[in-house]
């Protein structure tokens, strides 16, 4: 009777150690997925810093470059495509609405690219203090969205990674925990912007 009972306590005690080692891993999982919305969080509220910024930007050099028109158009088309579109964190398992908000940023970047460039030939509202403080705030905002890209990317990266290593692997198929995608360089990134008058 005695070994019956040493039995069945080492079985439970082995089934209790698999529990919660299945327990854990899906702890786990869930720790680092809200890493990966966290830090998807912090990129929109960069965005949304940047696109706070642009009307003050665009009003000020309004003031300076009337005829310019079709540059300043072009920026408020830009942020207003980009906050049409809300990201939540379901996107970041979905390529076509991922794309799609991707596009709307960097189309944000070009044209307030090519604002830059209208700048370059109003010498007086370059030296504008207002001017220059906005600037100053967007670029400090565009460095700060590349830092949030970059650490969305390294907790996208540490959650993948775990995802797929064996034998959580098992653990995320069972609880549907799917495999995130990267914040990429729009296509043609790589080459230089060129600026025309």
């Amino acid at each position: 009777m005695k070994k019956g009972w040493i039995i069945l306590i080492a079985v439970v005690v082995v089934l209790l150690l698999i529990i919660g080692k299945i327990v854990g891993m899906y702890n786990n999982l869930v720790t680092l997925e809200e890493g990966v919305n966290q830090s998807w969080a912090q990129v929109s509220n960069q965005y949304q810093r940047r696109a706070d910024l642009i009307p003050n930007l665009v009003e000020t050099v309004k003031g300076y470059a009337k005829h310019e028109s079709q540059t300043l158009e072009a920026v408020i088309q830009a942020r207003s495509n980009a906050t049409g579109l809300k990201v939540t964190p379901e996107v970041l398992n979905d390529p076509k609405a991922f794309a799609k908000f991707q596009q709307a940023q960097g189309e944000i970047s070009s044209a307030l690219s090519r604002l830059m460039a209208v700048v370059e030939n109003y010498p007086n509202l370059k030296a504008n203090e207002n001017f220059l403080a906005l600037q100053s705030q967007l670029e400090g905002t565009e460095n700060r969205i590349t830092v949030e890209r970059q650490r969305f990317n390294e907790a996208v990266q540490g959650f993948n990674t775990k995802i797929r290593r064996f034998p959580t692997n098992i653990i995320a198929g069972m609880f549907g925990f799917d495999k995130k995608l990267y914040f990429e360089a729009q296509e043609g990134a790589e080459n230089a912007p060129k600026v025309t008058f």
